[in-house]
């Protein structure tokens, strides 16, 4: 099996982290987890070290710099990036390993598909299925679906770029315009603490305003006090 370099951005997850990092010992082949940290003062250095993640200090705070540092400093071809409140499948190393296996799978970039903690609510329920079909139409996956991506395919592009917010939409779109962003056909499980916050039609709309704002230039600290307001 193929080595797989997982890269995790931090800020404060030491209650979520461990979850995830039991999730990943699943892979069967060499494994390696970069926890790249914006500067924690809870317990997420030493539950990642407990695990055995390598733990990076990022330069800057925000998921696009911390991202880019984090896969920047790690070594094998492919990449897994996920968020720290992410609960992978039972069959995730299953699925990512068959895609490893393919002679070409390198030409195209992979995500997983969209899924909610929450049960039982409707619209988070409708809101899973208009996401995935965004993913998979559109090639915009969200940043909470993952990334997996060969290291050549992902310096083509450029990277992550040092953003506090839309690093996630900035990367695909210039992926889009080389490769294929294609679904890993299982489900990540995502944290449904910004969507319990508020409704789903509000968190959704949110979402889309940010989006069009970043498209029409707004710079990323207007972006920053909308996002968290």
């Amino acid at each position: 099996m193929a080595g797989l370099s997982v890269v995790i951005p931090t800020l404060e997850e030491a209650s979520r982290l461990p979850l995830l990092l039991a999730d990943l010992q699943r892979w069967p082949g060499e494994l390696e987890v970069i926890v790249s940290d914006g500067g924690s003062r809870d317990h997420t250095r030493a539950v990642a070290q407990l695990a055995g993640a390598t733990v990076l200090d990022s330069p800057s705070v925000g998921r696009g710099p911390q991202l880019r540092w984090g896969v920047g400093h790690s070594s094998h071809a492919w990449v897994l990036v996920l968020h720290a409140d992410s609960r992978l499948p039972d069959t995730w190393h299953h699925k990512v390993g068959a895609i490893l296996n393919r002679p070409e799978a390198h030409l195209s970039a992979w995500c997983f598909d969209f899924k909610v903690e929450a049960h039982g609510r409707p619209m988070l329920w409708l809101l899973e299925r208009m996401v995935n079909l965004r993913s998979r139409w559109l090639q915009r996956p969200y940043g909470d679906q993952g990334l997996l991506i060969q290291r050549q395919l992902y310096e083509r592009v450029g990277g992550y770029r040092p953003l506090a917010l839309m690093e996630d939409l900035d990367l695909v779109e210039r992926l889009s315009q080389v490769a294929p962003l294609r679904s890993l056909n299982c489900a990540l499980l995502t944290s449904a603490e910004r969507w319990q916050k508020r409704s789903v039609l509000v968190q959704a709309w949110r979402n889309a305003r940010l989006r069009w704002l970043w498209r029409q230039g707004r710079s990323t600290e207007q972006l920053l006090r909308l996002y968290r307001r």
